[in-house]
This record gives structure tokens, C-alpha cells and sequence, in this order.
């Protein structure tokens, strides 16, 4: 089956009437550059779960940067890649206190060989990502700053190969790239630092990320600009192809989300953060045009994929 019939079959289910954007065209070059010699997937080397407690994170304070400075950096959006991963820590932890990882160390195994083998495509390989599935059966995936990356037991089972893997994990990579949800915070919290009232009234840095982010659940799950999930789309296509996976991948798995009534309660956070996936859907046709007839057809890794016990 050509990718041109597969990329039609998955357009059938996007919404019509969308306009090419200057940035789908600028999109269409990078693909060009970017996607012509994909390799094919291999594993890294000893990958290990993802070192998250099942319970919140309480970074050491900086004994260097006040914390009314390390607040500024933030708000500012000069958040240096440590407070970054500071950040990332605080919101993973307190994800986790909500939603634990599944107990099943090779499907954690698994997923962190996936993730980091797609990680190493990005621009960003040097980043200690962390890759896990959680307990929900929501169909979702929450990204946070510095390399956090999970997705629901409920999505995990809507998968069908190891290259929708690769998709969902490479959206999600997106936003940790552009930095989405810093600048979140950033827009979020802009007057709470008036004066620098938070770095006064907390002298310890981890008492401020926490008043500054809140419950870590709440903020990963905070609607993001859907431009932020129409860029984060298209970079986790970018990724996917690189990484040899089949690059309809990701386009396949928003398909099927897009078949779930909007009235499924496993749904209901996701469609109420994200633009419905026939937009998405959409919006990667306007930016993809034909530009992956060009590419050798991508692995799916069906065989290799870790089914669910």
C-alpha cells in the first residue's frame, strides 16, 4: 500500500475547507532537509526506566541564584536548561503522586528504549529523558519541562505498533523542544512576580516552584495554544521519520482517537485541551502536502510491540 493511498485514507477523517499557512510552507522545506536518509530503528544502549518517585520532587535549593532570581528566570522565559529540569522534576513528581507508573518494568523498559531512540533524532539528544506510561485509563499524554514524557495506560492500548509509539511520544517531545509549557507558566504567572513577592515570601527554590506551578497534574493537562499542538504534531512526524518508523504513524493514532465518541468520558480531558484530531488531522495534511511520497516506506515494529498484560 503506497503512502500516498495511506496519507489519503487518513485525510478522509479531517476536517475540510482548512487554508495552507505561510508556516505549513516553511514546514514543507524543513521536511525536504530534514527527512531524506531517515535511519532505521535500533535501541539504545541500557536504557532504564523512568527515574520519577511515585510521589512530588523536592529539588535541593540553589545555594548560587536567590529564588526570587530563579523565579525571574522563569517568568522571563531565560529558565536555564537546570531550572528547567528543576521545574520539570517538581511537575513530573507531583504527576505521579496523582497518577503512579504502571508496575511492569518491562513495559517502562520498553517505552524508554522506544522514547530515547527518538529522542536522539531531535535537537535536544542531550537531555535526560524520561519515558513512562501511568495508570489511567483516559486516553492522554502529558509532556513536562526537561525531558518528562508519559502517556496513559488507556492510550498505550489503543496503540497498535511500536511506530504510533514513536508518533505519540515524538508530539509530546515537541512540546518539551518549544519549550511550551514554560512558556505557559511564563504568560500564567507573569503578575504573581511583581516586585519579586514570590522570591521574598519563599526562600527555598522548592517552596516557589511549587507555589508557582501548583498541582503538576493541573499543569500538564492545561490547554495549550493550538498552535503549540499543531507544531508539536508536526514535529513528532519530523521525529518519527527520522527515527525510521513509519511517518503516517502518528496521523493513524489521532485517526482513531477521532472515532471515540465525544461523549467517552476516556476522552473528555483530552478533547477539552487539545484540538479535535480531525483538526489536527487537518492541519498535518495543509502542512505535509506530498512531501513523504518521497520517503522509503518507515518500519511499523508491530512484531516488536509490547503488548499490555
Amino acid at each position: 500500500m503506497s503512502n500516498k493511498f495511506i496519507w489519503s485514507v487518513v485525510v478522509l477523517f479531517a476536517v475540510s475547507g482548512v487554508h495552507a499557512s505561510e508556516l505549513g510552507d516553511m514546514f514543507k522545506g524543513f521536511l525536504k532537509q530534514q527527512l531524506t536518509q531517515p535511519t532505521q530503528p535500533v535501541a539504545p544502549v541500557a536504557p532504564t526506566p523512568p527515574n520519577v518517585p511515585n510521589a512530588p520532587m523536592q529539588p535541593a535549593a540553589s545555594a548560587d541564584k536567590p529564588a526570587d532570581l530563579v523565579v525571574k528566570a522563569l517568568l522571563s522565559g531565560n529558565a536555564s536548561p537546570a531550572e528547567e529540569l528543576r521545574i520539570g522534576q517538581q511537575i513530573a513528581g507531583n504527576l505521579l503522586g496523582v497518577a503512579p507508573l504502571v508496575k511492569d518494568d518491562a513495559l517502562q523498559r520498553y517505552v524508554n528504549k522506544v522514547g530515547r531512540w527518538v529522542s536522539l533524532q531531535s535537537e535536544r539528544p542531550d537531555l535526560d529523558w524520561h519515558f513512562g506510561v501511568i495508570e489511567s485509563e483516559d486516553l492522554n499524554a502529558f509532556a513536562a519541562p526537561g525531558g518528562y514524557v508519559f502517556l496513559t495506560r488507556g492510550l498505550y492500548r489503543k496503540l497498535n505498533s511500536e511506530s504510533e509509539l514513536a508518533g505519540v511520544l515524538g508530539h509530546e517531545m515537541g512540546h518539551v523542544l518549544r519549550k511550551h509549557h514554560l512558556k505557559l507558566l511564563q504568560k500564567s504567572q507573569g503578575i504573581a512576580l511583581v516586585g519579586g513577592w514570590l522570591g521574598r515570601k519563599y526562600k527555598n527554590e522548592s517552596e516557589v516552584l511549587q507555589n508557582l506551578i501548583g498541582n503538576g497534574a493541573e499543569v500538564v493537562a492545561r490547554s495549550l495554544d493550538k498552535d503549540a499542538e499543531y507544531e508539536a504534531d508536526r514535529i513528532g512526524v519530523v521525529l518519527t521519520a527520522r527515527a525510521g518508523y513509519d511517518p503516517y504513524a502518528l496521523p493513524a493514532v489521532l485517526a482513531e482517537i477521532g472515532h471515540v465518541a465525544k461523549t467517552d468520558k476516556s476522552v473528555s480531558l483530552l478533547f477539552k485541551t487539545h484540538p479535535h484530531p480531525d483538526d489536527r488531522l487537518a492541519h498535518l495534511s495543509e502542512a505535509v502536502g506530498d512531501t513523504l511520497d518521497a520517503l522509503s516506506e518507515g518500519q511499523s515494529g508491530a512484531a516488536r510491540f509490547y503488548r499490555l498484560r
